[in-house]
């Protein structure tokens, strides 16, 4: 089943509901603090199995992201999401490594780029709507595009992987006054050959109805285990933003 067939049923039903609507923007930028482990090999038999953040350097990262979101009924929520991410990491291995068939001489300057771009589609039910709770859950579903790109003095070469991923979407935001929100918010599934999973937690503060600014951590952690690949990576960010409703 095609995802837009999946999402079919969600959008006739949401198209009946009352049009009592509004247009949410989520503008998201910072810094990648680290990455705990980024580990690749590929092929997953006959590879060389690296960890990029511990065996290679890792420069301070700016990041950004931005999701659009429409809430119909006060409860029933649709959003975009687009989150591009390339991790730049530089030095060389003390081994040979082979990485997608072709070999990477020991000492040897190597550069690594670790793209994983996201792009979402989210429904969301807010099961509890009150005057300081806000409680929801629903799917995503995320087309992944990914490479692990590999370049030394003589050779390069890249892997990507582009494909559909199922995820359970959940969502928490407590207002112990009309200024300020502490939110917990992210998509997060696991499975038997792999997992993701994308969590924010920080705060909110509400200039106006319509302006918001938020600050909090970020972490996107998980990969694969196939016959083809094996890749995960953990990825912390230092994230602010802008919250604007219209």
């Amino acid at each position: 089943m095609t995802v837009s067939r999946a999402l079919a049923p969600v959008l006739l039903f949401l198209l009946a509901l009352p049009l009592q609507a509004q247009f949410k923007l989520d503008l998201e930028s910072g810094v990648v603090l680290g990455t705990p482990y980024t580990e690749v090999r590929i092929p997953n038999r006959g590879g060389t199995l690296v960890d990029l953040a511990k065996e290679l350097s890792v420069n301070p990262k700016v990041f950004y992201r931005a999701r659009l979101g429409y809430t119909i009924g006060n409860r029933h929520t649709i959003s975009a999401l687009y989150a591009p991410l390339t991790v730049r990491y530089q030095g060389s291995f003390d081994r040979d490594i082979n990485y997608n068939t072709i070999v990477f001489p020991a000492n040897q300057p190597t550069t690594v780029f670790y793209k994983f771009n996201s792009y979402r589609l989210t429904y969301r039910y807010d099961f509890v709507v009150r005057e300081n709770w806000r409680v929801g859950a629903g799917f995503t579903a995320k087309i992944r595009d990914a490479n692990v790109r590999f370049e030394g003095e003589s050779n390069q070469t890249g892997y990507d992987n582009v494909g559909f991923v199922p995820l359970l979407n959940f969502y928490a935001a407590y207002s112990p006054t009309d200024r300020w929100t502490v939110l917990l918010e992210g998509d997060a599934l696991g499975a038997k050959v792999g997992r993701a999973e994308d969590i924010f937690v920080g705060a909110a503060y509400h200039v106006s109805p319509r302006l918001g600014i938020k600050l909090g951590y970020r972490v996107v952690e998980g990969g694969a285990d196939s016959d083809e690949i094996y890749t995960f990576t953990w990825i912390n960010y230092a994230s602010a933003g802008l919250l604007l409703t219209f």
